[in-house]
């Protein structure tokens, strides 16, 4: 049996690398206590996710990736920090790639945003046990995202996010006009974008599953953010050129 030995640790060394965790943090819609234009109360209260536009509704990141072909719910436990109302965690079908989705209560926007650039600097890794498997997202997930509303609109950051160290973290920021806001603050953590925005936009799931389903695949970063451009077309109507000059990918 020794001579099977090496052969044992290089495929699970594989496994190991093959393995990959994309980590979003969204913001909750919040009438009350975000800058946006108002929506109808029941999918603007932030502290409801079950209803809340970004996370319950139809295009809501929990109920459109729950429909979707290519992403299976795994169980998980909720995250401790009160302000995180809910945790979903999917896995790819045809392959070792996770996705997890925390949907802030939507009055700590601030903390939502601070998240996302912390766990884009390499900070706050969390490990996560799914199925028997362990996972490493937060500061260790090898993409992380944001979507809801711009809260660096409406605020400065005290905080500065440094690197940590020198991973190849990508990021996707679906908020409005997220390049201007979140340049200086994303390059501080030496991450690179994959797919943000130059304009208003509606923050919806469709957009972020596609570019995922591009990501998962290996695909090119022009390649990604043509998906992410022809999904939001696709639900927005807005036409192909006027989405791709929305969502762009790259400094």
């Amino acid at each position: 049996m020794r001579h099977l030995l090496p052969f044992f640790l290089l495929a699970t060394t594989s496994l190991t690398a093959r393995t990959r965790v994309a980590h979003v943090v969204v913001a909750l819609c919040d009438n009350q206590y975000q800058g946006i234009v108002k929506v109808p109360a029941g999918i603007g209260n932030g502290q409801q996710p079950a209803t809340n536009l970004y996370w319950g509704c139809g295009y809501g990141v929990k109920t459109h990736f729950n429909r979707s072909a290519e992403w299976i719910q795994v169980p998980s436990a909720k995250p401790t920090a009160a302000h995180i109302l809910d945790r979903v965690i999917w896995k790819h079908k045809d392959s070792a790639v996770y996705l997890v989705a925390d949907a802030y209560d939507g009055r700590n926007i601030r903390e939502a945003t601070e998240d996302l650039l912390r766990y884009a600097s390499g900070a706050a890794p969390e490990r996560i046990t799914v199925n028997g498997t362990v996972i490493d997202a937060g500061g260790a997930a090898q993409l992380v995202g944001y979507v809801g509303h711009d809260g660096l609109m409406d605020f400065a950051l005290e905080n500065t996010f440094p690197a940590q160290d020198h991973a190849a973290r990508r990021t996707i920021i679906l908020a409005c006009i997220s390049k201007r806001y979140y340049a200086p603050h994303v390059k501080a953590t030496g991450a690179s974008p994959l797919v943000w925005t130059t304009g208003l936009m509606a923050p919806e799931a469709y957009t972020l599953k596609a570019a995922l389903n591009g990501w998962v695949a290996h695909e090119s970063d022009a390649r990604i953010r043509e998906r992410a451009a022809a999904a939001y077309d696709t639900y927005q109507h807005c036409g192909i050129a006027a989405a791709r000059r929305l969502l762009v990918t790259g400094w």
